[in-house]
């Protein structure tokens, strides 16, 4: 009946209280719309202060590996200084023995002309004095050999350190430079991605061409999806002088540029 219709109403309003209905230009549907709003651009903050906090880490890390680059450069330069000033002392010892060779040498044949001289007037020195001479002279030459072998070892020794300091500054230099060509190609890469899937920086992972970029890429991650996309390319071989063959291309084929203004409109060139 009509009033057990109406009891029914008003106990349904008690229990659960009165229904409410947000029409589109009410008050608390523009608060809400406000306060979502304020939590994405809080949000964007909160992102941008993210990304501002990783990006002054990544210049610290760059910062802390040039000077440490700068460091060890500068340790190997006064290792080399020093082991070419050592070097340096060894050849001028070496230069100091064979100096006194010669000396030797000259003593030995100048007694020899005195002797002959004081021969020819009838002097004539004890066989003593011969043995005292060629004595002093063999023990001096026996020392002289001695120190020459042992600079000659440390010049080896140096030398030896020298050349692996060479070729280690060498292999750093061929690291570098292959380290620079990995950046270049890592550059190119992105710069060809963005062209096709747009910037990441721009348009995050969330972004309506991340699936095409997954798909295109896949063969990247997953060994079957590469033997597949291979298989496919395989299915078109032809031999190698056949007029309309052409190479698997090594990269990606970019777009070509817009053919009119009216296409070029939507196109972000970079």
């Amino acid at each position: 009946s009509h009033s057990d219709s109406c009891h029914f109403s008003k106990h349904l309003r008690r229990e659960h209280g009165p229904a409410t209905i947000l029409r589109p230009g009410s008050p608390r549907r523009r608060r809400l719309r406000l306060r979502e709003r304020a939590r994405e651009r809080e949000a964007e903050r909160e992102a941008e202060a993210a990304r501002a906090v990783e990006r002054e880490q990544e210049i610290d890390r760059w910062r802390v590996k040039c000077v440490q680059e700068v460091e060890e450069k500068k340790r190997e330069q006064e290792l080399k200084a020093a082991a070419d000033g050592v070097l340096s002392e060894v050849r001028k010892k070496q230069a100091d023995t064979k100096r006194m060779v010669d000396i030797l040498r000259a003593l030995e044949k100048l007694r020899k002309l005195r002797k002959e001289a004081a021969a020819r007037k009838g002097v004539c020195p004890p066989a003593s004095a011969d043995e005292t001479f060629t004595h002093h002279l063999q023990r001096l030459r026996k020392l002289i050999k001695k120190r020459s072998e042992l600079y000659e070892a440390e010049e080896r020794a140096l030398r030896v350190m020298l050349e692996g300091e060479q070729e280690e500054e060498r292999k750093r230099e061929l690291e570098k430079k292959q380290r620079k060509e990995k950046e270049k190609i890592l550059l190119q890469k992105r710069e060809i991605e963005s062209k096709l899937f747009g910037d990441p920086d721009e348009f995050p992972l969330a972004h309506l061409l991340e699936p095409f970029r997954q798909y295109y890429l896949q063969a990247e991650h997953s060994l079957p999806a590469l033997i597949q996309i291979r298989h496919d390319w395989d299915q078109y071989l032809v031999p190698s002088d056949h007029p309309k063959g052409n190479f698997v291309p090594q990269g990606w084929v970019l777009p070509p540029l817009p053919s009119n203004d009216i296409w070029a409109t939507a196109v972000k060139l970079h």
